[in-house]
């Protein structure tokens, strides 16, 4: 395996950092990705990237991309998670929303859908999880039914992220039969102003608003937002798992934190003891292994490899290394980590979370433990 950048890669990263750095001079890392202030000026951050083609280099040139592949994508993912994720909501944008259209859209669902998103116009949300369907997907029950030339929603979707700022909804419907499971989901493309939708507030116990539930009762659709075939969903939800479980590299963000953490304790006079440097070692190897276990994957999609159950181990890795390093600036700040705005407040809030969002720890473990090591479900 080659452990080292290409040049191109390198470069990219050097020149991203320096933009960066003048660009995000005044950002305040420690704003919550929900917050009013962050969605504000993540709206304006993106377009920026995007007039320099870094919001989705990634992509094909002739949907709006870059046509630079994988790795420029994930270094762009690293720097921008180190800083707090500027880029808002958009990450999932950009992750797994555009390129499941670029796999399964038509070719007017790509005109029309695409180019918004490469140039930093709107938002996405995903409606995957249900009151009674969180974990398991596939038992799910809004329904999309046929009337005329396009489809009725009714159902529910609960801790939509973003919901409330969303243009757009991923969203989960069952168009065949509870019997049916996984062979009865079909994927549509929602425009969230459809009468019959409606978004409610969830607060959350910390941090900022972020989660929602929506509502939906009557909301009629055309059939051009059904994305891919009636029924043949789960090959696109398993491919956007698999492109959600690393979209978002949070080791990045854990290990910056580490960093300034150990600044903290040596000028406090804590780095000299035994106990907390262990912990210290153990967090930073946490985060070391959550990141080479994410190439891996990243390097699957650079050689066109369909995802691999590589996308769960890695996901466990990186719920592992953020709750390591919230806990240690817990046990080394003490109360003074959960003061708003010091530096392990984010680290904590965002560890709190890190074992639900974008698939729960156990259930990835359970894949691990089946599809991985090959162990009876028993």
């Amino acid at each position: 395996m080659e452990f080292a950048w290409s040049g191109a890669d390198a470069g990219f990263r050097h020149e991203l950092v320096d933009f960066l750095d003048r660009e995000l001079a005044g950002w305040d890392r420690s704003t919550g990705l929900g917050s009013a202030v962050h969605s504000d000026f993540s709206r304006a951050f993106v377009r920026t990237l995007a007039d320099r083609g870094w919001l989705t280099p990634h992509w094909p040139e002739e949907y709006g991309g870059g046509g630079q592949g994988a790795w420029q994508h994930f270094v762009l993912g690293e720097e921008l998670w180190k800083r707090g994720e500027p880029r808002g909501p958009q990450y999932m944008n950009v992750n797994w929303v555009g390129p499941a259209i670029i796999k399964y859209g038509t070719e007017e669902q790509k005109r029309e859908l695409l180019p918004p998103i490469a140039r930093g116009e709107v938002f996405w949300c995903q409606g995957f999880s249900e009151p009674e369907a969180g974990t398991d997907l596939a038992a799910l029950r809004t329904r999309a039914v046929r009337a005329g030339d396009g489809f009725v929603l009714n159902g529910q979707k609960i801790w939509t992220s973003y919901a409330n700022e969303a243009d757009y909804c991923f969203l989960l419907a069952r168009t065949g039969s509870v019997a049916d499971g996984r062979d009865g989901i079909s994927v549509f493309l929602l425009p969230l102003k459809t009468p019959g939708v409606e978004v409610r507030r969830i607060d959350g116990l910390v941090g900022e608003h972020s989660f929602n539930e929506l509502f939906l009762t009557d909301a009629r659709i055309p059939a051009e937002c059904l994305l891919g075939e009636e029924n043949k969903g789960w090959e696109i939800v398993r491919r956007t798992l698999a492109y959600e479980r690393v979209g978002a590299p949070r080791y990045a963000r854990a290990a910056l934190v580490l960093d300034r953490l150990a600044e903290w304790c040596r000028a406090a006079g804590l780095l000299e003891d035994g106990g907390v440097q262990e912990q210290f070692g153990q967090a930073r190897a946490l985060c070391e292994a959550a990141r080479i276990l994410v190439y891996r994957v990243i390097d699957e999609r650079a050689k066109a490899k369909e995802p691999s159950p590589l996308a769960y181990q890695a996901r466990a890795a990186m719920v592992q290394a953020e709750r390591a390093v919230g806990d240690l600036a817990l046990d080394v700040m003490g109360s003074e980590a959960l003061v708003e705005g010091a530096l392990g407040d984010a680290q904590f809030r965002n560890s709190l979370g890190a074992g639900i969002a974008a698939g729960s720890y156990e259930v990835q473990l359970n894949l691990i433990t089946r599809l991985i090591l090959n162990l009876p479900k028993d």
